[in-house]
């Protein structure tokens, strides 16, 4: 099987409690993307999205827009790996 991007992102702010995972769904339908987004014990959502470099691109700054009053801080890691996720869901 090919290799796909992916990226994992750890969003610091308000990112708790305002709908965040909720909103980050909802964006999630909008791109061709892949993945999952949680709550962390230490406050901060964590996103695993893989795709099409430009779109997985392009889904984390439509999130970082929608939610831009809450996010202090993101932070992103990107890699090539074999496809590990179908759709996308909230843990």
């Amino acid at each position: 099987m090919s290799e796909i991007h992916h990226e994992t992102v750890f969003f610091t702010g308000r990112v708790q409690g305002v709908g965040f995972r909720y909103t980050a769904l909802q964006v999630a339908k909008e791109f061709e993307v892949s993945g999952w987004v949680k709550n962390l014990a230490d406050g901060r959502v964590q996103l695993e999205a893989e795709g099409a470099p430009s779109t997985v691109k392009a889904f984390v700054v439509a999130l970082e827009e929608r939610m831009h009053g809450y996010i202090r801080k993101t932070e992103r890691k990107s890699a090539k790996r074999v496809p590990q996720f179908a759709g996308f869901d909230i843990r």
